[in-house]
């Protein structure tokens, strides 16, 4: 998606990064340009507005269940992965292996 304007930061990596920006995960330089972008471009503010709502709802919804501890680890494990560029293996996550080691 894109609006075809100009801006200092394009839009496809807005919406690339938009979950950091959510989570409050980036750099305080990075939100700023982030924001300056959400002035200048309505789509990526809808977007961006469409987003928060759903996080929200699903944090209203869903937000206390408890979560397994290994299941969170493996789900942990393969975001520093993906992070981190490695290859990540393609596996269900909530599957137990057969000799029933993690």
């Amino acid at each position: 998606m894109s609006c075809e304007e100009p801006h200092e930061t394009d839009c496809s990596e807005v919406l690339d990064h938009l979950y950091e920006f959510l989570d409050h995960e980036m750099p305080d330089s990075d939100c700023t340009k982030f924001e300056t972008h959400f002035e200048e471009c309505s789509p990526c503010l809808e977007k961006y507005g469409l987003e928060q709502a759903v996080k929200k709802l699903v944090k209203r919804c869903c937000g206390q269940d408890d979560v397994p501890a290994d299941l969170r680890a493996k789900v942990m494990g393969r975001i520093d992965l993906i992070r981190s560029g490695q290859a990540v293996p393609d596996q269900d996550l909530t599957a137990t292996p057969v000799d029933g080691t993690a």
